[in-house]
């Protein structure tokens, strides 16, 4: 589900973060992508990932919440990423986010409850969306659901920083910087070397 971007301090905040995460030895399967093994001494992930902040039953939803967001189809998607595990952890270092998470998985619940009469997570991929889809588009916004609609952004947001910093989603970027080249590839521009055909940087 797409949204809006986040900001670029925002962006460098998180990654400030995720890279502090990634010395944490609980996680069981999100991996920074800038890790770097440590041979024999690395210690073993542990078979289960233990929630930080949120119960077990809120861990659960985050989790599927994130499943949503970043899908597996083709590729891996934010489940094979151990994305909620990244998601947990940085809300439960950033204790400014930790209310309003609380409140936006609760209104989730009601939410969830007072349309289709069942938990969030017993509501069928379809009902889960039609709940989601409002929150996620600007342009199915709907008056008095602001509290949803600032819980989904915050998920959301944790959920693509969780995902394209981790061993696998920065793979699904193709960045060549992981690549090895036996030499020094030259720029495919040749004919604008200034590269001005490229539009003005955004930020």
């Amino acid at each position: 589900m797409a949204g809006q971007g986040l900001q670029r301090r925002e962006i460098l905040r998180i990654l400030g973060v995720a890279a502090v995460a990634s010395h944490f030895p609980g996680f069981a399967r999100w991996t920074y992508a800038s890790a770097h093994p440590n041979g024999d001494n690395a210690p073993p992930k542990p078979q289960a990932y233990k929630p930080q902040f949120f119960s077990a039953a809120e861990f659960s939803v985050v989790s599927r919440l994130t499943e949503l967001i970043i899908p597996s189809d083709e590729t891996a998607g934010a489940s094979e990423a151990g994305v909620c595990e990244f998601v947990d952890f940085m809300i439960a270092h950033d204790p400014e986010q930790q209310p309003s998470m609380r409140t936006g998985l609760l209104w989730l619940e009601a939410r969830s409850q007072r349309e289709y009469s069942r938990a969030f997570l017993a509501l069928t991929a379809a009902n889960q969306a039609s709940i989601l889809e409002p929150l996620a588009y600007k342009a199915k916004y709907r008056d008095g659901e602001e509290t949803g609609q600032e819980f989904f952004r915050r998920i959301r947001d944790l959920t693509v920083m969780g995902f394209y910093s981790s061993e696998i989603g920065y793979r699904e970027l193709d960045n060549p910087a992981q690549k090895y080249y036996s030499q020094s590839p030259a720029c495919p521009h040749l004919d604008d070397p200034a590269h001005k055909h490229l539009p003005p940087a955004k930020w």
